[in-house]
């Protein structure tokens, strides 16, 4: 194969640029280059993998990941609209116009075979059709667009039972797609500076793209009867964060006691008062637990029961096979990590798509999900009952099956190449 060109365009949102980092080293690793256009703050993982990186410099950007330096900070937002709201306008097409700019004076310097840009970022996905480039959404998690057969997104629901459950769909659905439609100005005025024609609906800027790329399990996800024609389903990467320290248990290797892994979230959520919960939780049972922070959280904020360590990050795939169970916020990232390794999880989700995440979670039978006001004894018996009970480990270790044949191959590595090679995907893609 002729080794070719590809241009990532992501942003530094937490849990959504391993996944774009372990497709790009896996391009990387075929010989292929790859360089990032995205945030300074995020300039060494993508070094670390061999990628050349280029800052925004119209589009938001920032130098570090603390939470005062983050233009959404929807953590901030009182109700699931209102965060809805913040990305719309400061991320999806608020911005739509800069990251467009910075997306062709990249191209115009560097040109691309094919380019790979994270779902939110419509405006770079202007620049692309702009620039007549071969493009891929990468869609980091769970599908999460209106489709026949799916419950709208961002509530946790699970699928329509009965006539009910369907016009519930219907009301849902269409608010979710009233509320992108709220952006079309923003999106319309970027395409016009350009030369393009206006759309009727932001998802048409999500058709124009040659390849929507879903980095999830299809036997995670719900399924739906019928998805747009350039939808693909790739399965999970299963690269370790690339900021995880290296992990030496502090037990001995034949200590009796289940070990629990705690990981809520990569990115700041205001999580510090349920993490002292959950380990106030760890600390009454006959488990030992690990606690991993997000980055901007220090060790010295929490106060850890003797069963309990805290670190500031652990790779997964060292510490996961030595677990019986992972406390998390639903991450989809830390979810089919801990599924990979057939692990059975408590879900607390805070936000973003892991409601959603969480809902699969509980309707695979792979664990429960707890409210993140959940009390210290709520938190015990959900983490006692997935220690127990076989049928969530056994569920678990059920999906970490389909994943592995999933992953068997690099599918989503492979439709790129395909896509850079042959400006399109010839292959059929079933829904």
């Amino acid at each position: 194969m002729t080794l070719k060109r590809f241009l990532f365009v992501d942003w530094e949102g937490g849990g959504n640029l391993p996944p774009a980092l372990a497709v790009a080293r896996c391009l990387v690793e075929r010989g292929h280059t790859v360089r990032f256009l995205g945030e300074p703050c995020n300039r060494d993982e993508i070094e670390a993998i061999g990628c050349a990186f280029v800052s925004y410099v119209h589009a938001p950007h920032r130098d570090k990941k603390w939470p005062e330096s983050d233009f959404i900070r929807d953590w901030e937002a009182r109700t699931p609209f209102e965060a809805f709201a913040r990305t719309r306008q400061r991320l999806k097409f608020g911005q739509a116009s800069t990251y467009a700019q910075d997306v062709l004076e990249e191209l115009a310097t560097h040109p691309a075979d094919a380019v790979a840009v994270d779902f939110p970022l419509f405006g770079a996905l202007v620049g692309t059709e702009s620039a007549h480039v071969p493009t891929a959404v990468l869609n980091t998690t769970i599908y999460r667009l209106p489709a026949p057969g799916l419950p709208p997104t961002g509530l946790g629901l699970l699928p329509a039972a009965g006539p009910f459950g369907r016009v519930r769909d219907t009301v849902l659905n269409a608010i979710v797609s009233r509320l992108f439609a709220q952006g079309l100005p923003d999106l319309n005025t970027a395409r016009r500076k350009l030369g393009l024609a206006p759309l009727a609906h932001p998802f048409q800027q999500l058709g124009r793209a040659d390849l929507f790329l879903v980095l999830t399990s299809p036997a995670f996800d719900f399924q739906a009867s019928r998805l747009p024609p350039n939808v693909r389903y790739v399965g999970p990467p299963s690269d370790e964060l690339p900021w995880a320290q290296p992990w030496s248990s502090p037990w001995p290797a034949n200590y009796p006691d289940p070990l629990v892994v705690v990981s809520l979230s990569t990115s700041f959520q205001h999580q510090e008062a349920l993490l002292q919960r959950v380990m106030d939780a760890l600390g009454g049972m006959r488990v030992r637990g690990l606690v991993t922070l997000e980055p901007t959280l220090a060790q010295k904020q929490f106060h850890a029961p003797a069963n309990v360590v805290i670190r500031s990050s652990a790779p997964h795939g060292q510490v996961f096979p030595q677990a019986a169970a992972v406390v998390t916020h639903a991450g989809h990232g830390t979810v089919m990590r801990a599924l990979a390794k057939g692990l059975s999880l408590v879900c607390i989700p805070m936000g973003r798509d892991q409601n959603d995440v969480a809902a699969r979670v509980v309707a695979r039978g792979a664990g429960l999900c707890l409210s993140q006001k959940a009390s210290i004894p709520a938190l015990r018996r959900a983490i006692q009952r997935v220690l127990d009970e076989p049928g969530f480990r056994a569920q678990a270790r059920h999906l970490a099956q389909a994943i592995a044949e999933e992953t068997r191959r690099p599918l989503a590595a492979e439709a790129l190449e395909e896509l850079a090679t042959h400006g399109r995907v010839r292959v059929p893609v079933k829904g």
